[in-house]
């Protein structure tokens, strides 16, 4: 059994790029603490409800679940796929929440003292304490990602598609006031060169994993 086809999909990977240079830019000259109540506060009953079951894709159960589905598909039935289905989607979050605790930064709630303008609502999650980076965020790009580099060849256009929706968890995690725009920002590019650079060595020692 060869290995699954893997492409380093511009379709996914270009926009990245561009986020990367467009968020940086962003904010650089507007800073969290503008770019938080701009996203925030533009609400209406139905984004509320998209945002929070948008914000469930960047949890460790459904990326799971995903996964899991994926082993259906013949051409990832082998220890390649399982290994770097595990590595893709569990280094990023282990590094993310190792990074959580060095840094130890304050929530949108706690940095305003649980202002009375901020948009909350009492279903969503509320946290105060490690904020940056997004592990869902990074658990999101880290995921699309690696769904990305797996498209066969006349797919790879869905890869577009797998990046609004990654970028989409990120901004539903400002939305619910969880993050701040930094934290999204960092847990986007954490998530996606870790998968990048997970996927290089895979393929460079692809020979592990399959007889000749």
């Amino acid at each position: 059994m060869n290995k699954p086809a893997t492409t380093y999909n511009p379709w996914f990977l270009v926009p990245f790029a561009i986020w990367v240079v467009a968020g940086g830019i962003l904010l650089s000259v507007h800073g969290d603490e503008a770019i938080f109540p701009f996203i925030n506060l533009a609400h209406t009953p139905t984004l509320d409800y998209i945002m929070y079951y948008t914000t469930l894709i960047g949890e460790g159960v459904t990326i799971t679940v995903v996964l899991l589905i994926l082993l259906g598909v013949s051409s990832l039935r082998n220890w390649w796929y399982f290994t770097a289905a595990i590595l893709c989607n569990v280094l990023p979050s282990v590094i993310t929440q190792f990074v959580k605790r060095r840094v130890n930064a304050p929530r949108p709630l706690k940095f305003f003292n649980e202002a009375g303008w901020i948009h909350t609502l009492p279903d969503w999650p509320r946290h105060l304490e490690n904020s940056f980076p997004s592990g869902h965020t990074c658990g999101a790009f880290a995921f699309f990602t690696f769904l990305a580099i797996l498209l066969p060849r006349q797919y790879r256009h869905w890869g577009a598609l797998l990046f609004i929706i990654a970028l989409m968890v990120g901004y539903s995690r400002i939305y619910l006031a969880v993050h701040f725009f930094a934290d999204v920002y960092a847990g986007s590019i954490i998530g996606t060169v870790l998968v990048l650079a997970v996927i290089a060595v895979m393929n460079r020692y692809q020979s592990l994993f399959f007889k000749k």
